[in-house]
Formats: C-alpha cells, structure tokens, sequence
C-alpha cells in the first residue's frame, strides 16, 4: 500500500514513519508539512492512501483532499488530528475522508484504521463515532419498528443472521431484509456501527 504522510511537524511524521515502516504491505512514497507540496506528490505519486493532518500550519488538510478529489485521483485519505472536535470531524466527512483518526490512538488501532480504509471501508475513531451516533439518537431510533428494534438488540450481542433467526423465529432471509432497513434507517456502515448503536442507546436492556 503506497502511502504518503502530511504534518506540519516533523517528530510525528517521523514516529508515523517509523510505525509504518515495520509493516511488510505499507510503503512511504512521501512526506509534506503543507498543502501545495502535498498536492504535487499526490499528482505524481498517485498513493493509494494518504495520512493528512487536519491543520497545516496556515493551511487546512481538508484542502487536500477536496482537491485531489477535483482532480480525480482516486487516494483514500485518512485524517489523523488532535482535533476531538465534533464539527471538525462533519466537516472531514462532507469532503469525503476515508477515515478520521485521533492522534491519541495507539499505533494498532491507526493499523488497524488504515486496513479498513485499504479494503474500500470507513473507520472513525471510536469516540467520534459515539458521539456521532449520539447526535440524533432518539429520532433514528424510533423509526425502527418493533422486530427491527429486536433484530438489532439481537445484533448488539454480537449474533450472525443464522443465530438471530433462530432466536427470533424467524428465517434468515428476514433476518438480512430487517439488518438492511435498519442500516439504512441509522445511516449505518456496517453491523459492527449497529452493534455499537445499539449498545450505547442500551437497546438491549428494554423490551
């Protein structure tokens, strides 16, 4: 995976070099600590992935992204920040960022964040997400219906669509119809983001 790192400080590209570096399936194409450098090593190298710091200095790393995406080259593009901030993170995610990272992780979990973005998902540090999901909650919630609110209780135990369905009554096919609405309903990725849902809103403490 060709990646390129952008910080406007040099001891955290370094560590992030050496985090990387130790894996076989990443490799360094480049480093920047501003915008416009970092836009002409994104041109020529075309990465497959880019780490950008939210803030550059003067300059904004969501700049970046906007206009890579103008241009048409297809990078994923992960912000790793210190910004915990809520609108900071809506902001990354209307450019269209692959994932949104906080500098406090542990080099595992950016691991981790960097090969779920690698494999065409999205990765939002747990404790955005939380509060992302928190945001409007109770709306989203109540679209639910009641089996749909039961599949997802179901879901928040960690249970596949066999085990659900049979714990429920009812055929897995159903199953996967009721995990597909609600989804859509919570504006969810995956199961994983259902499950944490579910188990922040204690969805599977009511009736």
């Amino acid at each position: 995976m060709r990646t390129i790192i952008v910080d406007d400080h040099p001891l955290v590209r370094q560590g992030l070099s050496s985090i990387l570096d130790m894996e076989e399936d990443i490799d360094i194409v480049g480093e920047s600590d501003n915008v416009s450098e970092a836009l002409e090593i994104i041109c020529e190298k075309k990465p497959d992935l880019a780490l950008i710091d939210l803030r550059l200095g003067k300059g904004c790393g969501l700049d970046i992204v906007s206009e890579a995406k103008k241009q048409k080259i297809y990078s994923k593009f992960i912000v790793l920040t210190s910004s915990a901030s809520y609108e900071d993170f809506l902001m990354a995610e209307e450019c269209g960022v692959e994932g949104y990272v906080l500098k406090e992780a542990l080099p595992e979990e950016l691991l981790y964040a960097i090969r779920v973005v690698s494999r065409g998902r999205k990765y939002y540090d747990p404790g955005i997400l939380e509060y992302k999901l928190r945001q409007d909650s109770n709306s989203c919630s109540e679209q639910l219906t009641p089996r749909e609110r039961e599949v997802l209780r179901e879901l928040s135990k960690g249970l596949n669509n066999s085990q659900i369905a049979r714990q429920l009554f009812i055929t897995e096919n159903t199953v996967k119809k009721h995990v597909g609405q609600i989804l859509s309903k919570l504006d969810l990725k995956d199961r994983t983001q259902a499950a944490l849902y579910a188990n922040n809103m204690e969805l599977k403490h009511r009736t």
